[in-house]
């Protein structure tokens, strides 16, 4: 399991470890019943907090991507279809609200920002 870990952003260690496994998990590269580092072996690959590594492992546990067998460790959970559906509409959303954002500072008209989505999207399609 690869992770980076960036010092010259402003997203929390923590957060920058579980959006990777959460990215992982979500792409496949994980698949359930994967066997992840312990927090101690994953705390000094990075060179991190045993804290910071468990509170990434916390979060993924309550969202429902880890689940922890005491004495044998954490391993990526069964996907939740539903659960990871409405994660990447959550990322979605927030992606076209800085859109909408950027394109009110810009002057353009929900109508040529409609034009621009529909021709991307009409893109991807291809």
């Amino acid at each position: 399991m690869e992770l980076i870990i960036r010092n010259t952003t402003n997203q929390p260690i923590y957060d920058q470890i579980s959006s990777q496994i959460k990215a992982q998990i979500i792409a496949g590269k994980l698949a359930p019943g994967d066997t992840l580092p312990s927090i101690r072996a994953l705390a000094k690959d990075l060179k991190i907090s045993v804290i910071t590594t468990k509170r990434a492992y916390d979060e993924l546990e309550a969202e429902g991507f880890l689940y922890t067998v005491a004495g044998k460790g954490c391993f990526v959970a069964e996907k939740n279809l539903d659960l990871v559906r409405e994660q990447r509409l959550k990322d979605l959303e927030a992606h076209l609200a800085a859109a909408a954002e950027l394109a009110k500072s810009c002057n353009v008209s929900q109508e040529e920002l409609h034009e621009m989505l529909r021709i991307l999207s009409e893109e991807e399609s291809k």
